[in-house]
């Protein structure tokens, strides 16, 4: 059947199925519903259907189907078969061959068979960038907490290789860094479909070490990273104790910056922090920008649960998304995760998001958002145990009987909160991100040699998680 008579095939059943559900079900969860194929024979009618999202389509199977089932059955006499299937973007596919990459290989056709070894090379360089087409600077929310790192990256993609370089992005887990070197990935490839822009994770990268090792290929493997034009390697911390892969990289980042290629890196911590890597490393890390991305403020919070609701076709409404912004604090993902939450949760029992359904769908998670351990917490239980009073925690005393302690209540903010260096900083009496540097690896190398410390480290520890 042609396009006009499947619409109005689909109109007629929304008609007659319409009694069935409330207005808001039918806005929320059936509207965004589509049909894609109509096939009518003498004894069956076959339909696929398509959904926005696998939320929707998950819905529309439980809610929708079987009422349409019936419908069209009773008034049709015929069996029915129906498919609900989720849309997709063949634009982004995740198909193991980017479509940048056949872009490229069709361009590379085309060429004089002359330049048969230049493009053998370039296809060697760009293979496989790995790149997600989802993430982009468009649907990167912007805050205070991330417009330092976001103005770099976008200048970066200007003139790469030039600037910022090495561009080294640290910060705590699901804040945006990998969102963000992909997005400058994918903007120089927009502009340069012929750049040598590999994507990789640290874990892969030792991967690749060894598999080099293993069947003796280091002359390949060095040709094939030395040759890139823009290195984009996420969460370096995971080469720590890794010598020989260490080694391998420090070569390949003396060649790319020496031919003036870009490499941007990614961390959870400030590039001195680093422990278990050479420092030499350390040293060269350092030595281009080094920029941190925070925790998203309240109102950062509730735009990015707004956009990623809006992607999803999610109708969240405004005070609802301040609501959960001000419960959910620590970083992006667990927004995401409250989302899913609640969509999984508005399907199942057919209901729109309002402030009050939201409650309902995250009351488990707020509840153990409520017994987190926070930053206070640990100064109270600290200065409790070592008999001080909690004003010591912030105050601007020196002696060993407060700095130490004091020392140690800023490690334990670091190892059991998510929160950065300059926000635990901030809590102990404003003090500067270094310092909060310096106490942790202090802690972090005493604890290793002094055994009450250590002891006294693990009481405290088993004090806040209980």
């Amino acid at each position: 059947m042609n396009h006009i008579e499947q619409k109005t095939f689909w109109a007629e059943c929304l008609l007659g199925i319409k009694k069935n559900y409330t207005i808001q079900q039918l806005k929320t969860w059936i509207d965004p519903i589509s049909i894609k194929e109509l096939q009518i024979l003498e004894t069956s009618i076959t339909i696929v259907l398509l959904a926005p999202n696998k939320y929707k389509q998950q819905w529309a199977l439980n809610h929708l189907s079987p009422t349409l089932k019936n419908w069209i059955s009773t008034n049709y006499s015929k069996t029915v078969v129906l498919t609900i299937e989720v849309k997709s973007n063949p634009l982004k596919s995740k198909s193991l061959k980017p479509v940048r990459e056949l872009q490229i290989q069709d361009k590379n056709k085309q060429l004089d068979n002359n330049s048969q070894i230049q493009k053998d090379v370039l296809k060697g360089r760009i293979q496989n960038p790995q790149l997600n087409p989802d993430w982009t600077f468009e649907n990167f929310v912007l805050g205070k907490a991330n417009q330092l790192a976001r103005a770099a990256a976008q200048q970066i993609c200007d003139n790469p290789g030039h600037g910022y370089n090495p561009f080294f992005l640290y910060g705590g887990v699901g804040l945006g860094k990998t969102h963000l070197i992909h997005a400058v990935g994918n903007a120089i490839l927009d502009t340069n479909q012929t750049a040598g822009v590999k994507y990789i994770h640290a874990e892969s990268y030792v991967s690749d070490v060894v598999k080099a090792y293993q069947t003796k290929s280091f002359e390949e493997f060095k040709k094939r990273y030395h040759s890139l034009d823009i290195l984009l390697i996420d969460d370096i911390q995971f080469f720590a104790g890794k010598s020989r892969t260490q080694e391998e990289f420090f070569y390949a980042f003396e060649a790319l910056i020496a031919a003036k290629k870009q490499i941007i890196i990614t961390c959870d911590t400030y590039p001195t922090e680093l422990g278990g890597i050479d420092n030499r490393l350390i040293s060269r890390f350092g030595s281009g920008l080094t920029v941190a991305i925070e925790p998203p403020e309240l109102e950062m919070r509730v735009a990015i649960l707004l956009k990623k609701a809006e992607k999803e076709n999610l109708p969240l409404p405004e005070d609802a998304a301040f609501f959960i912004a001000k419960h959910l604090r620590s970083n992006v993902r667990e927004l995401e995760g409250a989302l899913q939450k609640i969509e999984a949760y508005c399907s199942f029992h057919m209901k729109t998001p309002s402030l009050e359904v939201v409650r309902d769908a995250l009351n488990d998670l707020l509840s153990l958002q409520k017994t987190a351990i926070t930053i206070e917490t640990i100064q109270k239980t600290v200065a409790e145990f070592f008999k001080l009073k909690l004003a010591d925690m912030y105050s601007k005393r020196r002696p060993a009987s407060i700095a130490i302690p004091r020392q140690i209540a800023m490690y334990l903010s670091k190892e059991l909160t998510q929160k950065s260096l300059p926000e635990i900083g901030y809590a102990f009496g404003g003090r500067d991100h270094t310092t909060v540097l310096h106490a942790v690896k202090k802690i972090q190398n005493s604890r290793l040699s002094n055994a009450t410390l250590n002891h006294n480290l693990h009481i405290l520890e088993q004090q806040l998680r209980n």
